[in-house]
């Protein structure tokens, strides 16, 4: 199929505000123009899928070296109006201390949206933001890529903010600091961080995290 042409998508996470928040990009030009998508773009020919994705993911955060994962394929015939388009969505998480966005080629603004409070988007680019949510919060229950949101070093109740970001639900404090204290994957560090209140204990983590 001759007229086949292939894209990669990627939806963008981070934690801000005390919420799970994505990167959407107002699109600048035809089809969808004015109307807000997932960031991504047709692959060179010289390139993989996973060299896009982090060609794409750069120019959209000025960031090399965050987490990435393939998400899935999405097909359909129709979804891309310009013809035969099939996209391989990916799915990266970055720090919030790490931010610096800037708006690609072919969009007009690129900003930061509550997962909870998207407009409508493009494409089919809503069902591949529920596939990377699903996802994203199948993979804290048995991995720490929730860790790749945090800072370098960060307090237990930041760590705990993530989580519920990601879950959009409240923990039980108690709970949740006696789980994450049988993984034994964190260090406390002699440094604390001064909230207005009593001053709260800086970690890090002393395992790799799992993906």
């Amino acid at each position: 199929m001759s007229d086949l042409r292939v894209t990669v998508d990627i939806v963008i996470f981070t934690v801000r505000d005390g919420a799970l928040q994505v990167l959407l990009v107002k699109r600048g030009v035809p089809p969808f123009a004015g109307q807000y998508a997932i960031p991504g773009g047709f692959i060179h020919a010289d390139e993989s899928l996973e060299a896009a994705a982090i060609r794409e993911l750069h120019e959209e955060t000025g960031v090399r070296n965050l987490f990435l994962e393939q998400l899935y394929s999405f097909g359909d015939p129709r979804r891309d109006p310009r013809g035969r388009v099939i996209t391989v969505a990916y799915y990266a998480l970055i720090a919030s201390d790490k931010l610096s966005v800037v708006a690609g080629a072919d969009a007009a603004e690129a900003g930061w949206f509550a997962v909870t409070k998207v407009p409508p988007l493009a494409f089919d680019h809503q069902q591949i933001l529920a596939c990377a949510l699903e996802r994203l919060r199948n993979k804290l229950e048995y991995t720490t890529v929730g860790f790749q949101l945090l800072p370098a070093k960060f307090t237990l109740g930041e760590l705990q903010s993530v989580y519920e970001a990601i879950l959009n639900r409240k923990l039980d404090k108690r709970n949740f600091r006696r789980k994450i204290a049988l993984l034994k994957i964190l260090k406390p560090l002699r440094q604390y961080q001064h909230t207005g209140r009593k001053p709260a204990q800086l970690h890090r983590f002393a395992a790799p995290t799992k993906s």
